[in-house]
């Protein structure tokens, strides 16, 4: 059996990461804190022979894939499909703003996104319709190579919850932290995680995942 290895990270920490606002596709910038998770990452990538990069289309993620990118001597994708999960007309307001101008949504738990839509946005559902697609049509595209993919902590826990057989109802349990590298093994029937949400320490230590 062929193995292909995803390579999935989340991008850097983003510039308004104090203000805990919800950023879903508002374009946000990344810090320089955010800058060096990626190079650090990179470094990490270089002698992994990394076939293809692809990213989502939203400038958090594919400034990372440039740094990335660039390390490695390959040109990368944008791939739109990869956005994160659309929160509407919450998107640039932190908690607190939306309970002040959309009172009747006060009683949100995050734990109702699976199902739940904030006006003109979508939920979990929606999401992992739209990214399953788009990665198995990546997975299948480069059968047999390694492929690395810089998205979103929505977009990453999607692809995780089907790797392990999750509902996405369990989508909050899985932690993606700001530059995390996830290592995603496709067979020809079958799909194993070998590393989750790994930082800087998992990734000192190669021989853990081969």
């Amino acid at each position: 059996m062929e193995l292909t290895r995803l390579f999935l990270a989340r991008h850097g920490e983003v510039a308004n990461h104090h203000e805990l606002r919800f950023n879903g596709h508002f374009d946000v910038d990344i810090t320089d804190r955010g800058v060096e998770q990626m190079k650090r990452l990179a470094g990490f990538l270089v002698e992994r022979e990394i076939d293809a990069i692809y990213s989502s289309d939203l400038q958090r993620a594919y400034k990372g894939a440039e740094i990335i990118a660039g390390r490695l001597g390959i040109e990368y994708e944008k791939v739109p499909s990869l956005r994160e999960v659309n929160l509407g007309r919450w998107e640039g307001l932190n908690m607190e703003e939306v309970r002040a101008r959309y009172p009747d949504e006060a009683k949100f738990r995050f734990r109702d996104l699976a199902h739940y839509r904030v006006k003109g946005g979508e939920n979990l559902l929606d999401l992992n319709e739209r990214v399953m697609p788009a990665i198995n049509e990546l997975i299948k595209k480069h059968t047999g190579k390694n492929i690395f993919v810089i998205a979103h902590g929505g977009v990453n826990r999607a692809i995780l919850c089907n790797v392990l057989h999750l509902p996405l109802t369990q989508f909050f349990r899985i932690e993606q932290d700001y530059g995390c590298l996830n290592i995603i093994d496709y067979f020809e029937d079958v799909e194993f995680a070998k590393l989750i949400n790994g930082g800087p320490n998992q990734l000192l230590k190669p021989t853990v995942f081969y």
